[in-house]
């Protein structure tokens, strides 16, 4: 029973105090709802920033590690050609040498054969 007078009570001190506040209180409502509305579209307008920003550095970074890779790719293309070089000129020195080596021992060999005199 207590609470049932109590909360007629609260009822009616609401409805005089709505009653009293009349315009004023639709008037606040509205400039809430408005201000609702402006927060809502820069939060929006923030978040669509950020992420044209975030997909802008996305790029870059993309952009940037393709160039590094392509560089790292173009190096290595090049210290591939220069090791085949040195590998070809050191397998044509060594052929020389065992050439020479060759000659040199038959021809010792041949002296060693020959008749001395």
């Amino acid at each position: 029973m207590k609470s049932r007078l109590i909360a007629l009570l609260i009822a009616s001190a609401l409805a005089v105090t709505l009653a009293a506040c009349g315009d004023s209180a639709k008037q606040a409502a509205d400039k809430s709802a408005a201000a609702t509305k402006d927060a809502a579209d820069k939060a929006a307008a923030a978040t669509k920033d950020a992420a044209d920003k975030a997909a802008a550095a996305t790029k870059e970074s993309a952009d940037k590690a393709a160039a590094a890779t392509s560089d790292a790719a173009s190096k290595a293309a090049d210290a591939t050609k220069d090791a085949a070089s040195k590998a070809a000129d050191a397998t044509k020195d060594a052929a020389t040498k065992a050439s020479d080596a060759v000659k040199d021992a038959n021809t010792k060999a041949a002296d060693s054969m020959a008749p001395k005199k």
